[in-house]
């Protein structure tokens, strides 16, 4: 048998083979792990995150700047403070218009550290005073006053008032080019230097400076002052007005601080406001809830109500409700005249007064359009024509200038005017445009004696019925009759008008309208003028005026097409905007002068289901109270 020896000695080199390893089920499972890690991470290599969507295309580190993508980034830091702090010095800088990142890092220090430290100072001060006076040096003034805070802030700090800290402040300033940059930094620079607080620029440390500022809590600069906590609070950066006030009426809640903003609007220089938002934002709701509480701190009010949403308010409180319409009993005469108020007004002076407020409702009522305007008006010899007709009606009914007083008188109505016309050569044009409203359709509006009283302390006019031809001069004449009526006795009222662009559609209503907010201080009225036409009302030049002469303004939610002239007119910085654009049903700003606050208009149950006007709500008040009585009803049969 023949033998391989050379295989033999082959298999004999051999070494035996290893059996497999034998694995664990927890090295199994750590295994998969690992696997399925590395197969996430090969294709997570291949796929874009929000990190690859927000990281700027390039990154550039200058000594004093970055420049990440076209943005210019600089960095400023405080370096010292002066002895003393206002509360809120940081306001102008968290209001600077123009984006900038603000961080701010605490270090606690441990109170016996710092107590050690003190004591070290309190003996070098002391033997340097001590020194002073036997060389009979003149006394220090530094010196004394640094003893004595540091008195002080050892007794804080060994009774716990006080706690010690290292402080850091940062800015981060961006801007689109290398000026514009240094010009803001020269802007940040001035604000902190009128304060006696000193920066300084980030140099060779604009990177770290940079993430310093970012939301990651890495303090990479480290420059820190030494403060205690009173200081460190006055830094604190959440700025925001007071409006409480010892006396007036709950407008709201500041949504700052969770403060109340109590105000009286008759301690202002005037008691006028105006209230801007768009439909559905609350502006009715924050008005009646207003007319509610100053209601019951003695106040008058008077309701133009274009839509009858003030109806429920008014049978509550046991208010007037008139209904002006062509078929309602409820009417108002143009000619009405005030009682003469206050010495040097004459009878001659109000006189003439009415007659130009009549020509001015003449104007929107029969007037013709103005060439390309939509203004309406008279040629010179209409309006000669009518002066003298108007003065005519008058002395028909014995007011003429040398009456006296007005007690007992019987004043003239529009079909008087229209006789006197008629009886005037030239004017059988006007004649014509002015028999529709005597004999025509809309006779039953202006063509009769005042059936109103004005003697409750709610009384609201609805012009809901009415033709929107007709709003305009229905609106001006009821104004002009409460005008009248508040220059006949001086009390604290208030009258809102609700939708006021509707007076602001013609020249004439939207003087009247301004010289009645102009003039309302004198006689104890304050006007509210509410609009959701922001842009029509702010662009007429009268609108502008009435804004002007309010001392009391709330913006609440504007529509993206508004809130650019909204936000100069009331010079809005760019958060304030956007809280306008985003605020929800009853928030927005309120201002009260020169203080203005973020605000959100609350109320209680019961003052909610008296103002409310959702739809939704108001059918389910209205179920309610049907099936109350239908109950009560029951109760009684049986």
């Amino acid at each position: 048998m023949a033998i391989d020896v050379k295989k033999l000695e082959r298999d004999e080199g051999k070494k035996p083979e290893k059996e497999p390893v034998k694995l664990t089920s927890e090295q199994e499972k750590i295994l998969a792990q690992k696997k399925t890690l590395e197969e996430e991470r090969t294709y997570r290599q291949g796929t874009v995150t929000v990190r690859d969507l927000i990281a700027p295309a390039s990154f550039q580190v200058n000594p004093d700047f970055l420049k990440i993508g076209d943005k210019f980034i600089r960095t400023m830091f405080i370096v010292t403070y002066p002895r003393y702090v206002n509360i809120g010095w940081g306001a102008p800088i968290i209001n600077y218009n123009g984006t900038l990142d603000i961080g701010m890092f605490f270090y606690p220090i441990p109170s016996e550290v710092i107590l050690k430290q003190l004591k070290d100072k309190v003996g070098v001060l002391e033997a340097q005073i001590i020194s002073d006076n036997e060389k009979g040096a003149p006394r220090d003034p530094i010196r004394e006053t640094a003893l004595r805070d540091v008195e002080q802030l050892r007794d804080d700090l060994t009774q716990g008032i006080e706690h010690f800290f290292q402080f850091a402040f940062y800015i981060t300033l961006y801007a689109d080019n290398k000026e514009d940059l240094d010009r803001r930094s020269g802007q940040i620079e001035s604000i902190f230097g009128s304060k006696l607080i000193y920066t300084k620029r980030g140099f060779y440390q604009s990177e770290q400076g940079f993430n310093s500022t970012m939301p990651l809590g890495n303090d990479e600069l480290m420059i820190s002052f030494n403060m205690s906590t009173s200081p460190i609070a006055s830094s604190f950066p959440f700025i925001s007005s007071d409006l409480s006030s010892d006396k007036g009426i709950m407008y709201g809640i500041n949504r700052h601080n969770n403060s109340l903003i109590l105000f009286d609007r008759f301690s202002l220089q005037n008691a006028n406001a105006v209230v801007f938002a768009t439909s559905g934002a609350g502006k009715s709701y924050a008005v009646k809830l207003e007319i509610l509480r100053s209601l019951m701190m003695g106040s008058d009010v008077i309701v133009i109500d274009p839509e009858m949403e003030y109806r429920t308010l008014s049978d509550a409180v046991g208010g007037t409700y008139v209904n002006v319409s062509l078929a309602s009993e409820s009417k108002i005469n143009p000619f009405d005249l005030p009682r003469a108020v206050g010495e040097g007004t004459s009878v001659e002076d109000i006189l003439r007064s009415a007659v130009i407020t009549i020509k001015g409702l003449l104007r929107i009522m029969i007037g013709q359009p103005l060439g390309q305007s939509d203004q309406r008006g008279f040629t010179p010899a209409e309006d000669s024509t009518l002066d003298r007709a108007i003065i005519e009606a008058y002395a028909k009914k014995d007011i003429t200038p040398d009456l006296e007083n007005f007690d007992g008188v019987e004043y003239p109505i529009l079909q008087d005017l229209q006789e006197i016309l008629d009886g005037m050569e030239g004017a059988g044009d006007l004649v014509d445009r002015l028999r529709k409203y005597t004999e025509g359709t809309f006779s039953g509006l202006l063509n009769s004696p005042t059936t109103v009283e004005m003697k409750n302390s709610l009384v609201t006019f609805s012009v809901r019925d009415l033709e929107d031809e007709l709003r305009p001069m229905a609106i001006y004449t009821i104004v002009n009759y409460i005008w009248n009526v508040v220059r006949s006795e001086r009390k604290k009222r208030i009258l809102a008008i609700d939708e006021a662009w509707w007076l602001m559609q013609h020249d004439d209503s939207a003087k009247f309208i301004f010289a009645l907010v102009k003039r309302a201080r004198k006689y104890f009225l304050g006007v509210t003028t509410i609009t959701q036409d922001v842009n029509d009302f702010l662009r007429n030049p009268y609108g502008q005026a009435i804004v002007t002469n309010s001392s009391l303004q709330l913006l609440m939610k504007q529509s993206p097409a508004g809130v650019d002239i909204v936000s100069e007119t009331f010079n809005l910085t760019q958060s304030e905007k956007y809280l306008l654009l985003e605020a929800g049903v009853g928030e927005g700003i309120f201002f009260a002068g020169n203080k203005h606050a973020a605000i959100k208009v609350v109320a209680s149950y019961t003052e909610d289901q008296l103002i409310t006007t959702n739809p939704e709500q108001l059918l389910e008040i209205e179920r309610a109270r049907k099936e109350f009585e239908e109950s009560f009803g029951g109760g009684e049969n049986k």
